[in-house]
């Protein structure tokens, strides 16, 4: 399994409406967690097609 590179704990906190917390499953968490791995893994290749090393918010 790899490393997940989101914080449950700060999802949480953000997962609000209204001023009130809602419950996240762990099922989002796993669909928010394979989005950000894939956006990442996408922004690399947009960076390398452009001849850069840094991965920039453009990249997104």
């Amino acid at each position: 399994m790899t490393k997940s590179v989101i914080v449950k704990s700060q999802v949480k906190d953000l997962a609000k409406l209204d001023g009130k917390n809602l419950s996240v499953s762990e099922e989002f968490y796993r669909a928010l967690e394979e989005k950000v791995q894939k956006d990442i893994e996408n922004a690399c290749k947009r960076a390398k097609l452009n001849s850069r090393n840094t991965v920039m918010a453009r990249d997104l």
